[in-house]
């Protein structure tokens, strides 16, 4: 199996968001989105009571459909209120490579969450939060146990979204967020080693204001899967047209920001 997420270098890469999948054709997309070259999925899994969604989605039935398709990574994005360990150990029996825990709603018992994922389970482990948590909540989580640091857009659900956009919102303050991050990580030497993820709003024609920050990894569902028309179809081309034209916007920026050691100077 292809292992790339903690491995930074000077290529951004691609985590694909599966939330605008359509489910009756998972199989089939996920292998376009692979074939087109993103470098591992995204799942949000989540327990119904999280923001009060009132019911669950990305549950371990996708997990399995998504595992059969692809021999890429996958992760598990936790949006749970106190997960168990029950619920770690069901997520490693499917194939989960990377468990990302909310800042939030994991509570007291983080720092013994992340280690019994990467300690007792052997997988990678992250740690996410939304828009409006201080970005300070994150520097205890700059050590080694902890493979990717996650920040997520706001997303105003209650407007509807336009046809092939995100519903997520990005402003000032998001790149504002993930500066201080990467500032955060250098700061701490662990620039080589901890991933930056930013999540939700991203596209090909904001990727760059990110990359240039330090982003070394971007989430994207909307501009994978979804177009003018509605969700793109398996079959058509159009997934992998997609991929193909966002991966050549991040190695763009990749290449007039970033270098093997992270950007330059």
């Amino acid at each position: 199996m292809k292992g790339t997420i903690g491995e930074v270098g000077q290529k951004v890469k691609i985590a694909a968001g599966l939330f605008w999948a359509d489910y009756s054709v998972l199989g089939a997309q996920v292998e376009e989105l692979e074939a087109g070259g993103v470098d591992w999925f995204h799942l949000e899994v989540r327990d119904g009571k999280y923001m009060d969604f009132g019911m669950p989605r990305g549950g371990y039935d996708i997990i399995e459909g998504v595992r059969k398709s692809t021999a890429l990574e996958i992760e598990a994005q936790l949006q749970m209120i106190r997960p168990s360990f029950d619920v770690f150990d069901q997520l490693a029996d499917l194939g989960v490579n990377l468990i990302s825990l909310p800042i939030e709603t994991t509570y007291e018992k983080i720092f013994q969450d992340i280690t019994y994922i990467k300690e007792k389970l052997d997988l990678k482990v992250g740690v996410w939060a939304w828009q409006g948590v201080p970005v300070g909540a994150f520097e205890q989580f700059i050590h080694p146990h902890v493979d990717i640091i996650e920040y997520e857009a706001r997303a105003p659900f209650w407007v509807e979204s336009k046809k092939g956009e995100s519903p997520h919102t990005i402003d000032s303050t998001v790149i504002e967020a993930v500066t201080r991050l990467h500032q955060m990580i250098k700061d701490a030497g662990m620039e080589g080693a901890i991933e930056l993820m930013e999540d939700g709003g991203l596209n090909a024609g904001n990727a760059e204001d990110f990359v240039k920050v330090g982003m070394t990894v971007g989430e994207y569902s909307s501009p994978l899967l979804k177009g003018p028309k509605g969700k793109l179809v398996p079959g058509t081309g159009e997934i992998s047209a997609a991929v193909q034209g966002l991966r050549g916007v991040l190695d763009q920026a990749s290449n007039k920001y970033r270098d093997v050691n992270g950007l330059k100077k």
